[in-house]
């Protein structure tokens, strides 16, 4: 698949699947992703983590599980199928901090009790199915990762993007920021 397909299938996915329910949420998964992007955009974040945080949850825009799975005891575990669909046209900036979202916020409870108490009910149900706040032994695994800066950056991020009506630019405002993050544009990969 060359670069405009990938990102053309990315738009119909949010296209085809976006206006589905975010996991008891006051907004649709779309939303919910549009507004973390805007999140990382009015925080300065570079294109490449820009795109990292408008595709942070597009494992519930490919995995073939129920919207409610969480409500029936499943963890969709929609941070690894979104990383390994993505892993392939992408950059690790743009798929680690996305695979490593969850774990940041098992860390932020574990880390920080104010954040644990501040989780929507939703989120609670889904840490409890994720595995919960991280052991010692998780905390410190994760603070020696590469990405978990930038997977904090985004899980904060993630946090706040759940308002009802906010105006957010569409998913097509991004092309640029995907562009950035695609493999063919890294000299590196």
């Amino acid at each position: 698949m060359v670069d405009h397909e990938v990102i053309e299938e990315i738009f119909a996915a949010f296209r085809a699947r976006g206006s589905a329910a975010y996991l008891g949420e006051p907004v649709s998964l779309a939303e919910h992703m549009l507004q973390t992007a805007l999140a990382a955009e009015q925080d300065d974040a570079d294109a490449v983590l820009v795109a990292s945080a408008l595709l942070h949850d597009y494992g519930h825009l490919v995995h073939e599980l129920p919207e409610d799975s969480a409500e029936h005891g499943i963890d969709t575990a929609h941070e690894e199928a979104g990383a390994a669909w993505l892993e392939r046209h992408f950059v690790p900036r743009v798929t680690e901090p996305l695979r490593l979202h969850v774990l940041a916020k098992r860390y932020l409870c574990a880390t920080e009790p104010e954040y644990l108490a501040a989780l929507s009910p939703a989120s609670v149900l889904s840490l409890g199915l994720q595995g919960g706040p991280c052991t010692p032994e998780e905390v410190a695994e994760f603070e020696r990762g590469e990405f978990a800066e930038e997977a904090l950056r985004l899980r904060r991020w993630d946090d706040i993007g759940k308002i009802p009506g906010l105006p957010t630019p569409p998913v097509e405002h991004y092309r640029p920021a995907l562009e950035a993050g695609l493999r063919s544009h890294d000299a590196r990969a």
